[in-house]
């Protein structure tokens, strides 16, 4: 029961995100600097997992 509650909660957390994206994009009032850095910062650390092994 807990897990359902949990997955439940997650979805909405998900569709709300779904829903703020697509206004924003709508909009046009993307931050583009901050995309690319959390990009980066991504790709950054699946790169240094995948040389290292760590992580």
């Amino acid at each position: 029961m807990i897990r359902l509650v949990a997955v439940a909660l997650i979805a909405v957390f998900v569709w709300a995100l779904l829903v703020r994206l697509v206004a924003v994009i709508r909009r046009g009032t993307i931050d583009w600097t901050g995309v690319t850095a959390f990009v980066g910062f991504v790709v950054l650390a699946v790169w240094l997992r995948h040389v290292t092994g760590i992580g």
